[in-house]
């Protein structure tokens, strides 16, 4: 009869909470890279397009060209928008993880409990205000606002004048596209999705 083979739970806890934590510290990474891919290619892309602008002649051929580029900013915001919410909640989900492991412990240890700051009642929400998550998600949505109005703007610019009517049309397409960037990042930004 095969012997079974001794488990020492301490140590299965133990990998457990250590594998948590390197979720934690990745997701958190991730969001980092990703934040800085954003605004790297943004700010790559919108320097080319003004010395573009400043080197050609006429604006009015290229106007199409740069309203293209802008949409494909603008998705490319979405995506950086999806990919941060994810990410937040991925973190939300280690730490919700790692706080059971702590409350398993403090349950069968009470005079550990006053070492925990965090625990499963006292966790952040995963959509706290002014934390560096939700602010990086207020940049790249602000930047997505931007490269929809500036999309908006050179394909008017294509048609010739811009008038009144399009400053409006601008105005309102920036804030629709705040305001709809905002609404995917909070959307996304639920855990078990």
């Amino acid at each position: 009869m095969p012997t079974k083979p001794k488990l020492n739970s301490d140590e299965i806890l133990k990998a457990e909470y250590d594998y948590i934590a390197s979720t934690v510290f990745q997701a958190n990474e991730d969001r980092s890279r990703v934040a800085s891919f954003y605004f790297v290619s943004v700010g790559s892309l919108v320097a080319a397009i003004l010395s573009a602008i400043f080197s050609t002649n006429d604006l009015k051929n290229v106007s199409l060209a740069f309203s293209g580029l802008f949409v494909v900013l603008t998705i490319l915001g979405v995506l950086t928008l999806a990919q941060l919410a994810r990410l937040r909640a991925a973190w939300h989900e280690s730490v919700q993880a790692m706080n059971e492991i702590k409350d398993f412990y403090i349950k069968h240890n009470r005079k550990i409990e006053p070492a925990f700051k965090w625990r499963l009642k006292t966790l952040p929400p995963t959509d706290k205000p002014y934390s560096i998550a939700n602010l990086m998600a207020v940049e790249v949505a602000l930047l997505g606002a931007i490269t929809s109005a500036a999309a908006v703007y050179f394909l008017l610019a294509a048609f010739g004048s811009i008038g009144w009517w399009g400053r409006v049309l601008l105005a309102v397409t920036l804030l629709t596209g705040y305001v709809a960037l905002w609404a995917w990042y909070k959307y996304l930004l639920v855990d078990n999705q």
